[in-house]
Order: structure tokens, then C-alpha cells, then sequence
């Protein structure tokens, strides 16, 4: 007998049953590993396909949105009351326009021949007022407090008392030449005073109850630089920069150098040592928020949409096989030895309603009232009597369990007759 011819190296053998793709193996659910996949891919395409639509969106938000924020007088705020408007002029007039937060920025930008308007004073600590006085730039004072203006003038300035209520048009009636070009502001400021050689503008009608003249702009130059004070910083807003010479006023004063810092105090600031604590949040981009707003709603549909579904039953082998009476007179010994008459009585009950509610062709979604009326009726008792059986009291003891017991048992038999 001659051997079986070797199988040719250029054409591969059958396959075995050991190189058999694992893919192809049917497990005890009845399915495969690829059509599991296939499975698992068709119930995640949906989720996947949202996340990138609300990514996509997230991302077509942040770069087509212009840079804008809400904070008042800021330079890229075009709310009313936001100085967007100004800063733009002034950028078309050549003048850069540089917008910080913090004194250690302004400690930077901030240099002799560049112009720092402080659009407010009132958050500012001692330590961050001589940061301004120590830049040696030309200082524009927005409504500037009484303590912070009398430290960068050395006293020659002061706040005023004057009453903000009046309506009437102010006209410079001084020599300074940005004045004079404004002709008249409307100004809604308390007024400022002036102890030295400052120049006034713009006097309000009354004055305070000393006697002395509250005017609404002042100019003080100590030779190396020029401070000068507006007492209304509205006259810088989106929503008062054309009316009467706002325009005119805001233009010359803060155009004076081809660079100008703008600086709008930020409360968390505390200093040029550490900057303070900054917050996170800080740290993130103005787009951040919302896009993170969007995947805690994503994450929490998803974990809905997924918390509901149940995967398919799989059935696991068991080391040992145990058979079903053996299971049941188990079961029934726990119960004794914990004393679990509330548990046992429950389970017969349930037993007891699910196989009569079978016997009489009532569907398992079928509730309480359905079940009791459809038992009163095959078995002509009463439907109290019946819903006391099913779902009265607990027994409590085990006579009681066992009198429950035969009662179900002739309940159920009353069923089977019928």
C-alpha cells in the first residue's frame, strides 16, 4: 500500500477543526463574535454619531464666534455698556489697543510714552495703585475713587460731591485743548476738586456744600507724565460714546500715544507678587463652558439610553448541576433557618397567582384587580376573601405559614377544576 501523497506546498490542506477562526465559534446565546460586533456597532453608531454632530457644532461655535465678553468697559465688550466701540475707533486711528486684567500685566505693558487707561479704581489695593504710579505712563482715570486719585496726583486732585442728577449739557470753560474740542459733555458723575495746580473742565452747575467748584474732567502733569480724570465713565460706553463730545473727549485723551493699555481691574487680582489665586476657570477658553455643558448632557443620555437596555441572556455552565426540588427544598431550608416567614409566604403567593393567572389565560402584564377578579370568578369566592389570600399579612409563625400554604394549594386546585 503506497502512502497518500504529501500535500503540495502551493495549495493549502483543508482546514482542521484547530484552524477554525474564533469568529466563527457559536456560543450558548446562539451568536458569534462577529455578529456581536456587528451588534455592539449598531447600538453605538447612534451615540457616536451625536457626539461628533455636538462636537462639530462645539467646534464651529468657537471659531466662528468673535472674541467678545460681558465685563463693562471692556474693549471687547459690545454690550451698551462695553468700550468696543472706542477701541475700535482708536484702532483705526493707528493706535494699538491692549487689553489686560491684572497689575502684573499692566507692570509689563505699561511703559513712559504709552497711554494705560484704568477704567475703574475701586478694586484696586494699595500695592497695585503704586504699580500704576510706577509705570510712568500717561494715566486716563475712568471715575477714579478719592483714595486712588489723591495717591497718583500727590494730592492735587480730589473727588467731588456734585449732584448727578442734572440734565444740563457742560461746557469746558478751560484752556486744555481736548476739551475745548469736546465743546460739552453730559456728564452724570459726583464731580472732581482740584488742592494744586490742576486743569478743570467742565464745571457742573452747583457746587458742593463747601462752596467749592466740582468739575468733570482734569488734567495734571507733574513733567514726566499726565494724569487725567474723567468723573463719568459711561461717557466711554457703547451706549454714550456719540452723544454731545464724548467722542471727541475719549478719542484725544486716550489717543495720545500710538499704544494704549487697557486695563479693566478683575476682581480675583490681589497683586503683581503671585498674581492671587487664580481660578481654574480662568485658565480655560470663553468656549470651554458650554462645550463641557454639552458632554455632561451627552454622558447623561448615554447612561440613560444605556441604563435601560438589558444584554442577552447568556447562558454560563454551571460546576455542578443541581436539580430543581433539590433547589427548591433548599431554598425553603434558608428561609426556616433565617426565619424568613414573610419571604416564603410572598413567594408562594407569587407562584400561586402567576400559575392560576396562566391557568385562566391572562397575559403576565396583567395586573392586581385583573388576577383577583378572574380568580373570584373561577372559583365563585368573594374577591376580598381572594385578595386577602394573595396579598394579605405575612404570616407569623409557622403555623400560619403552613395553614397560607394549604389555602393556596386548595385555591389553586378550585382553578385547575375549572
Amino acid at each position: 500500500m503506497t502512502a497518500p501523497p504529501a500535500p503540495s506546498p502551493l495549495r493549502p490542506s483543508a482546514p482542521t477543526r484547530s484552524t477554525v477562526s474564533a469568529t466563527s465559534t457559536v456560543m450558548g446565546d446562539g451568536t458569534t463574535a462577529s455578529s456581536r460586533a456587528r451588534r455592539r456597532w449598531r447600538r453605538a453608531v447612534v451615540p457616536l454619531v451625536v457626539v461628533a454632530l455636538l462636537a462639530l457644532a462645539a467646534l464651529l461655535a468657537a471659531v466662528l464666534r468673535p472674541a467678545t465678553s460681558g465685563t463693562p468697559l471692556a474693549p471687547d465688550n459690545p454690550e451698551p455698556n462695553g468700550g468696543r466701540a472706542l477701541a475700535q475707533v482708536l484702532e483705526r486711528q493707528g493706535v494699538t489697543v491692549e487689553h489686560v486684567r491684572t497689575s502684573a500685566e499692566v507692570a509689563r505693558a505699561a511703559e513712559p510714552g504709552t497711554t494705560l487707561l484704568v477704567t475703574s479704581t475701586f478694586f484696586l489695593l494699595p500695592d497695585q495703585v503704586d504699580v500704576l504710579a510706577d509705570t510712568g505712563a500717561d494715566l486716563v482715570l475712568a471715575e477714579p475713587d478719592w483714595t486712588a486719585l489723591d495717591s497718583l496726583t500727590d494730592g492735587a486732585l480730589d473727588t467731588g460731591w456734585a449732584d448727578s442728577t442734572s440734565t444740563t449739557v457742560l461746557a469746558p470753560e478751560c484752556a486744555d485743548p481736548d476739551a475745548r474740542a469736546a465743546e460739552g459733555i453730559d456728564s452724570d458723575g459726583s464731580g472732581l476738586t482740584s488742592y494744586g495746580d490742576a486743569t478743570m473742565c467742565f464745571p457742573h452747575p452747583e457746587a458742593d456744600t463747601f462752596g467749592e467748584r466740582q468739575y468733570a474732567y482734569a488734567v495734571w502733569d507733574d513733567d514726566a507724565r499726565r494724569i487725567t480724570a474723567i468723573d463719568d465713565a459711561t461717557l466711554l460706553t457703547n451706549a454714550r460714546l456719540a452723544d454731545e463730545g464724548h467722542a471727541a473727549l475719549a478719542l484725544r485723551a486716550l489717543g495720545r500715544n500710538d499704544h494704549l493699555v487697557w486695563y479693566v481691574p478683575a476682581f480675583e487680582d490681589t497683586g503683581v507678587e503671585g498674581g492671587g489665586v487664580q481660578p481654574t476657570g480662568s485658565l480655560l477658553p470663553s468656549w470651554a463652558g458650554p462645550v463641557g455643558a454639552q458632554l455632561v448632557v451627552v454622558v447623561l443620555v448615554l447612561a440613560v439610553w444605556r441604563g435601560r437596555r438589558l444584554g442577552p441572556v447568556v447562558t454560563e455552565p454551571l460546576p455542578v448541576t443541581v436539580r430543581a426540588a433539590e433547589a427548591t427544598v433548599g431554598r425553603g431550608r434558608l428561609y426556616r433557618r433565617s426565619r424568613s416567614r414573610g419571604h416564603a409566604a410572598a413567594a408562594l403567593r407569587a407562584g400561586t397567582a402567576r400559575r392560576a393567572a396562566a391557568r385562566l389565560g391572562l397575559p403576565r402584564s396583567a395586573g392586581a384587580p385583573e388576577v383577583l377578579e378572574a380568580l373570584a370568578r373561577a372559583t365563585g369566592r368573594d374577591t376580598a376573601q381572594v385578595a386577602d389570600l394573595l396579598y394579605g399579612p405575612p404570616p407569623t409563625d409557622d403555623a400560619g405559614l403552613v395553614d397560607l400554604t394549604r389555602r393556596l394549594d386548595e385555591l389553586e386546585s378550585e382553578v385547575h377544576r375549572t
